[in-house]
């Protein structure tokens, strides 16, 4: 699966800080500005991936799943 976000990227003192404010959560933060996207690639990732298990826990059993 391939998404696009657009992040808000500030500095702060030595650090930059990224957020998707349309994901809660979604955070990252590096020495670097390529540091501060990769990690809140990451943290994107992991809440997506949360998501996606936390939703099918609640399912029935033959429910379907198809690729939009």
């Amino acid at each position: 699966m391939h998404n696009e976000f657009k992040a808000i990227i500030e500095k702060d003192d030595k650090w930059y800080i990224a957020n998707y404010p349309e994901i809660p959560g979604a955070n990252g933060q590096g020495k670097t500005k390529e540091e501060a996207k990769q990690s809140l690639s990451e943290a994107i990732s992991l809440i997506l991936e949360d998501r996606r298990i936390d939703i099918m826990r609640g399912l029935p059993r033959n429910f379907m799943r198809e690729v939009i």
